[in-house]
């Protein structure tokens, strides 16, 4: 299955995490560009995040001691300030 992450916005998939070995307990996902991009889901291993890496979108895993709602601000403010510059 298919998720559009629009151009520049940002999204959690953390829901659509389902490997029970899976290191992260979050991946937020960051599409920079000016073009919508397809990610596949749900995610299921780790070279997901290298595939999508090399698509353009930022991806930000997210572990059990790393604060998510940290992440999803920074990676939010960041976005904010390349849309600013346009």
């Amino acid at each position: 299955m298919k998720f559009v992450v629009r151009a520049q916005h940002l999204v959690s998939l953390g829901g659509y995490i389902v490997e029970c070995n899976f290191p992260y307990r979050n991946i937020i996902v960051v599409n920079e560009t000016t073009e919508p991009v397809k990610v596949e889901v749900p995610v299921f291993k780790e070279d997901w995040i290298e595939e999508h890496r090399a698509l353009g979108l930022k991806v930000i895993p997210v572990t059990n001691e790393d604060s998510f709602l940290t992440l999803f601000k920074k990676a939010k403010s960041e976005l904010e300030k390349i849309n600013d510059k346009k």
